[in-house]
């Protein structure tokens, strides 16, 4: 396959709150981008783009043309979630789906729960003054719509919602008959856009997947993360569907694959031809503990000339290849697959590239697993994340080996 460019929206999730934010995924030849949105000033004289302060006239029609959800009940701000095309919050082009109300008439509403902000709108007066802030981490059980960058967005939260929306299109307690001459953007005044921005780049080359929960045998749910040879995380990606969450595991596993193999072929150029690195890559090592739970420890394997190497970081240079934890000779060692049998006696290749359709019952259990025989009785155990890689080291192995038969003749 080749390598991949690929755009698309996500969530990161963090387990330390169990909440999950939107979020963009951006893939090149040799990064992966997270981005998130925000509120950017993009002409006139930014005062603060972080904190906008922006008036509304109330219409007796429509009146402040915006709704609200949240608020610190549900341990959140109170965020506009819905902007009613050409109604006051709109033609002010300064305020946004997912800004957090900090402020009402100068009362400072940060602590504020749902109901004490809905009031102090409602009975605001006609001309209402409000401070906010773009939440760019808003959590996504407030549903609010991504839509396209921009303040015009008429979309509905499309799903039911533990905080429920509170218009403030109706007209409050307006003592004013007359309409008053709606909020519009002034050519002097700073002109704002929501955009998305970059907030963490994660290199491809050397980087590894682990799509499984820390510590156990279980993979997450649509959900994996990207962990750079610096140790940089994404963090979680949790996908809407199996099938995005298949295809962006695909597509990275594909870049990453391609930039090990650039870099095995410069390598390759130093070393003679008898000391080639035919593949190398990363595995998850089972150590046994004392308590006899399973656990896995991160190794960066390489087979090169009559070698196979075990490291805890990747060689970056001729010198780490002295530095490798284990090194064997590949005439000593036995290399074996072991296949996961389902109920029907079916073995899991015919989802051998990602076997993301699996049955419950092997989800306590790590497929694509392979021994490496050392003799005296002992041997490695190692797991890979993805079918194919299971299937490349199969063959590499067998490469290996025959390659230095044909050496030592």
């Amino acid at each position: 396959l080749p390598s991949q460019t690929k755009t698309g929206i996500a969530l990161l999730y963090e387990e330390a709150s169990q909440n999950a934010y939107d979020i963009r995924l951006k893939l090149t030849k040799e990064v992966l981008t997270i981005q998130k949105q925000d509120v950017v000033c993009v002409s006139g004289s930014d005062h603060s783009a972080n904190h906008r302060t922006v008036t509304l006239h109330r219409q007796p029609v429509g009146g402040l043309g915006l709704s609200i959800k949240g608020g610190a009940e549900h341990k959140v701000p109170v965020v506009i979630s819905k902007i009613f095309k050409d109604q006051t919050a709109d033609q002010t082009g300064m305020l946004f789906i997912g800004d957090a109300i900090i402020q009402v008439n100068g009362i400072n509403v940060e602590s504020a729960t749902h109901e004490e902000v809905v009031h102090l709108l409602r009975n605001a007066g006609d001309e209402v003054t409000i401070t906010v802030q773009y939440l760019r981490e808003a959590p996504s059980f407030l549903k609010l719509p991504l839509g396209s960058p921009g303040p015009s967005s008429d979309h509905s939260s499309g799903a039911s919602s533990p905080l429920f929306d509170s218009g403030l299109h109706l007209n409050g307690n307006s003592t004013n008959t007359a309409p008053s001459s709606p909020s519009s953007p002034i050519a002097n005044e700073p002109k704002y856009e929501k955009r998305w921005l970059d907030a963490l780049s994660v290199p491809l080359s050397m980087a590894r997947i682990s799509r499984y929960k820390a510590g156990t045998d279980k993979l997450r749910s649509n959900a994996f993360e990207v962990l750079a040879l610096d140790g940089v995380s994404t963090g979680i990606l949790q996908f809407y569907t199996a099938q995005e969450s298949a295809d962006w595991l695909r597509a990275i596993s594909t870049n990453i694959s391609d930039l090990t193999l650039q870099n095995m072929k410069m390598a390759n150029k130093c070393c003679s031809p008898s000391d080639q690195i035919v593949h190398m890559g990363w595995a998850n090592e089972r150590l046994e503990g004392t308590d006899s739970s399973q656990l896995y420890k991160s190794k960066f394997l390489a087979l090169k000339g009559s070698s196979f190497y075990i490291f805890s970081t990747p060689p970056v240079s001729t010198l780490d290849w002295v530095r490798a934890e284990k090194t064997y000779n590949l005439c000593e060692v036995l290399f074996k697959i072991h296949k996961l049998w389902l109920a029907d006696d079916c073995w899991l290749q015919a989802n051998l590239y990602l076997g993301i359709h699996q049955d419950f019952e092997l989800e306590d259990q790590r497929p694509y697993c392979f021994s490496i025989m050392v003799g005296h009785g002992k041997s490695h155990y190692f797991n890979v994340e993805l079918g194919s890689e299971l299937a490349v080291w199969e063959k590499s192995f067998q490469r290996a080996i025959f390659l230095e038969v044909q050496r030592t003749g």
